[in-house]
């Protein structure tokens, strides 16, 4: 194995909170509203589904390969010429998604807090921090993890708090007065989000305890789901139909504390969170996709891609998007399609040939035997 660390499935449900949310806090709230209105805070109890059957995905395939990633099943699978054109088409696919991530940092960054900063200077500086915490490998991403992960829930808390006097429960009647459809329809983009969860293939098998690691995964899910209910609700209760309207609701939130005309403008720890959460999840989208390359070229060390790889990441995040508008009209409409047809129907499809492989293959030897 070309890791040689460890960690412990609390460790890696830490890790996979904000690699999921990070980034879906700030934009999905407004691109949810657009279609369910008043029932938004339904649609990600539907979109979390999408997140536990990535996880029993991709535990059910650890079961069957428990020493190997998603990268090196491929192989395993669907036989050498095959394997290797599915490993490098998710390698690719995971550039490219970590690009997406990268210029949503620098989107958010640039258009709120540094409008006159280079965009690549952006991308840059966050590709170097991740870089090295990717070249200490998974048992440094796991403690850096313990220790931001925590701070950033703690201090989103902590706003969703101060905002309780500025809610108006009204802003959430008539309650489901279409049906379930609109909640749904309104689920599908946070589905893609959700079914990143498939990224626990590249950690199950450096788990201490596998044996723990469906549990600690749907711990995950779960609590991503309880944060986005919470982000969409208060949304809603703060600014009704105008949430589908804004760009980054929870950013205006902020701009409503006010406690005693003394704690105000607030935006600072949004940015806080922002960057801790990005970290995490550009380094954890890093990680798999340094692992997975040198995987699939059957290198003895990951370590010397890193920064080759971070320097296309940085590439990839200019070339992923011309502007916000663009980035967002994707993610809303293509972006569902396309990741839960690599990070769910594939997975899905993998595990049906390798249960019958595995069934065709112990027939076989009770024949032989």
């Amino acid at each position: 194995m070309i890791e040689k660390g460890k960690i412990s499935g609390s460790q890696m449900a830490i890790m996979m909170n904000p690699a999921i949310f990070a980034t879906v806090l700030l934009l999905v709230p407004a691109i949810t509203a657009k279609h369910a209105k008043q029932d938004m805070w339904l649609s990600p109890i539907w979109s979390s589904l999408m997140g536990f059957l990535a996880v029993f995905l991709a535990y059910k395939l650890n079961r069957i390969y428990p020493k190997n990633t998603l990268i090196e099943y491929c192989e395993l699978i669907l036989g050498k010429v095959l394997g290797k054109i599915l490993g490098a088409l998710y390698l690719f696919f995971y550039f490219h998604i970590t690009g997406i991530i990268v210029r949503e940092y620098g989107e958010f960054v640039s258009g709120t807090f540094l409008p006159h900063t280079p965009m690549l200077f952006i991308f840059g500086t966050m590709i170097l921090v991740c870089s090295f915490a990717v070249y200490g490998g998974l048992e440094v991403i796991g403690r850096c993890s313990e220790m931001i992960v925590p701070v950033v829930l703690f201090l989103y808390l902590v706003i969703f708090i101060m905002l309780l006097k500025d809610l108006d429960i009204r802003n959430m009647f008539p309650l489901m007065a279409n049906g379930l459809a609109p909640s749904i329809k309104g689920s599908i983009v946070p589905q893609s989000w959700f079914s990143e969860y498939i990224l626990i293939a590249f950690f199950l098998p450096y788990l201490t305890n596998r044996e723990k690691g469906l549990k600690w995964g749907l711990i995950s899910v779960a609590s991503v789901m309880f944060f986005i209910v919470l982000t969409n609700f208060t949304s809603l209760l703060l600014f009704g139909n105008l949430t589908s309207t804004l760009t980054y609701p929870v950013m205006i939130a902020t701009q409503y504390i006010s406690i005693a005309e003394f704690l105000e403008h607030l935006e600072a720890i949004v940015m806080a969170i922002w960057v801790a959460g990005t970290f995490i999840k550009i380094t954890v989208f890093y990680y798999a996709l340094t692992l997975g390359t040198a995987q699939w070229l059957k290198l003895s060390d990951f370590r010397p891609l890193v920064f080759p790889i971070g320097f296309l990441l940085i590439s990839f995040g200019a070339w992923s998007a011309p502007s916000l508008q663009e980035l967002s009209h994707f993610l809303s409409t293509s972006a569902p399609f396309y990741l839960l047809s690599l990070q769910i129907i594939v997975p899905f499809i993998l595990l049906i040939i390798a249960l019958i492989r595995n069934k065709f293959l112990r027939k076989k030897e009770t024949a032989t035997g």
